[in-house]
């Protein structure tokens, strides 16, 4: 802070503060005021489900529910964690006393809230919030949409300034703030996955960008760039969406990878099974999220040739998939593996992400996408990977960092239930889901036929089991914030194989070496 600032008060602190830690606090608990906000909306969507017929709420503001969900859960909860955590950690990881653009940091995160409340506040506007999904589909977002979705519009573009701000800063700081010794194929995974998924986020926040600005024009400016009246085509709107919206997903896993790499190796006391094989599988990854867009769109009429070409590239990104699953496999085989609470999210996390990405295979199937597209099956699918891979790296992460963040020791009891009533309430949730969706449930649809009422009633139940578990993640973590017990640093507990392991600890990075002429005035010099 500048010696122009306004004083230290406590709320100068965060509104003015440039300190790394103390702006990726605040992202987490924003993230997590997020998460709130977006599970209140996947319960009223399950709330109404629960029975057929219209229960609670009217078709339209179902809809509404469905898109505020979809926007709040991705863009308001997951990245802002990720985010959060990058930077409480990259600088530490690689030995850095700060981001390296500490003031551009904080505006990143300062225009959130006010970007997530007008997004909220649509639901109180003239016709009510947007209804047409999380993907903003045209004509639905353009030609039929209430007056809201221009709040909606502004409210996308701040948010893709704010991740653009966040990882051109996320690449600075990576490349050219590490310390003497730490080379690029020496950095902890945690700080690879960042470094590789700032630069998708660089990529394609603008493509985001210029598909809401056409959305814009065409309500207010009488363009027809998805008008078919007017010689555009509704299609266009899809690939421009899903050539942001497919990196966009990779966005939110790939640091998930990072966390899950550092946390199992501590806990299998082993270092990371082959970890250049798990670098170059995350740059390919990378690489082929740009080359597979159109596999959400295989029922839009595309040709054959296009179809195929879809197909196999995203058959193909099973591969380095695979390799990542692999090695964590390898890295906990014949490990002295203990099971604290970040260990069960991480195995959790293991088991159904490969789910999630089985059934991802099924959907690479052309004519077998067909059937599947549009119904709960792709819902199921798409929750495996974002929940159970994404939220559950979070929360793994959450209790694994925590002690390191603020010097207190959370609940392990506490944190192995949650564990438990979480997955169970997931699976609870989401696995019935896969049956309706071969059985030809639509998604997105507030009534349903007989026949998948007792799946409904079972997904509506997992999902309120599920919806407890979080609340007694948000206890255990506030709980530890305020009064858990204090962990003296270096000092070791037993681990549950009676192999001794140091709280907090993080992942075992890997060790650079300093070059022996080395001085004070070089280091000096390179800072």
């Amino acid at each position: 802070m500048s010696d122009h600032a306004p004083s230290a008060t406590s709320l100068s602190r965060w509104l003015y503060t440039t300190n790394h830690k103390d702006i990726g606090s605040m992202y987490l608990w924003f993230s997590l005021s997020m998460f709130i906000l977006g599970g209140a909306f996947a319960m009223v969507i399950r709330a109404e489900l629960f029975q057929p017929g219209m229960q609670l709420i009217d078709p339209n503001f179902y809809n509404q529910m469905t898109t505020l969900h979809g926007l709040v859960m991705i863009f308001g909860a997951i990245m802002p964690a990720f985010v959060g955590l990058a930077n409480w950690l990259i600088p530490i990881m690689i030995g850095a006393p700060d981001m390296a653009l500490p003031r551009m940091n904080n505006w990143s995160f300062w225009i959130l809230p006010p970007a997530f409340l007008m997004l909220a506040s649509t639901l109180f506007m003239e016709g009510g919030a947007p209804a047409f999904g999380w993907t903003a589909y045209a004509p639905l977002s353009t030609t039929y949409a209430p007056p809201s979705v221009t709040f909606f519009i502004f409210a996308v573009h701040i948010l893709g300034v704010s991740s653009i701000m966040g990882s051109i800063n996320i690449i600075a700081t990576i490349m050219n703030m590490r310390a003497p010794g730490m080379t690029y194929m020496k950095m902890p995974m945690f700080v690879w996955t960042w470094l590789i998924t700032a630069f998708l986020l660089v990529a394609v926040m603008p493509v985001l960008a210029g598909a809401v600005t056409m959305m814009l024009m065409d309500i207010h400016f009488n363009t027809s760039f998805f008008s078919a009246a007017g010689g555009g085509d509704p299609v266009l709107y899809q690939h421009i969406f899903w050539f942001f919206g497919h990196p966009e997903v990779y966005i939110i896993i790939l640091p998930a990878f990072g966390v899950i790499s550092e946390i199992i190796p501590t806990f299998s006391r082993k270092t990371l099974f082959g970890y250049s094989s798990m670098v170059y599988a995350t740059a390919s990854i990378a690489f082929m999220s740009f080359i597979v867009w159109a596999h959400h769109m295989y029922t839009v009429g595309m040709p054959v040739a296009g179809e195929l070409f879809f197909m196999y590239a995203t058959m193909l990104i099973a591969v380095p998939t695979g390799v990542k699953v692999f090695n964590w496999v390898s890295t906990m085989w014949r490990g002295a593996l203990t099971f604290e609470t970040p260990m069960l999210f991480a195995i959790g996390f293991l088991i159904l992400f490969t789910i999630g990405g089985f059934s991802g295979l099924m959907l690479s199937i052309a004519p077998a996408d067909f059937q599947y597209h549009d119904t709960y099956f792709v819902v199921a699918h798409f929750h495996y990977v974002m929940v159970a891979g994404a939220v559950f790296s979070i929360t793994a992460a959450v209790y694994y960092w925590l002690p390191k963040m603020c010097g207190r020791m959370y609940n392990e009891t506490m944190g192995k239930v949650n564990f438990w009533i979480s997955f169970v309430g997931f699976n609870i949730t989401f696995f019935p889901q896969h049956f309706v969706g071969l059985a030809g449930m639509p998604r997105r649809v507030p009534d349903y036929a007989l026949q998948f009422a007792d799946f409904n009633m079972m997904s509506s139940i997992g999902a309120f089991i599920y919806g407890m578990s979080q609340l007694l993640f948000m206890y255990n973590v506030i709980a530890t914030v305020i009064a858990g017990k204090p962990v003296e640093e270096n000092k070791t507990w037993e681990g549950a194989s009676g192999l001794e392991w140091t709280i907090p600890t993080p992942a075992p990075y890997h060790t650079f070496e300093v070059p022996p002429d080395l001085t004070k005035e070089k280091i000096h010099a390179t800072a």
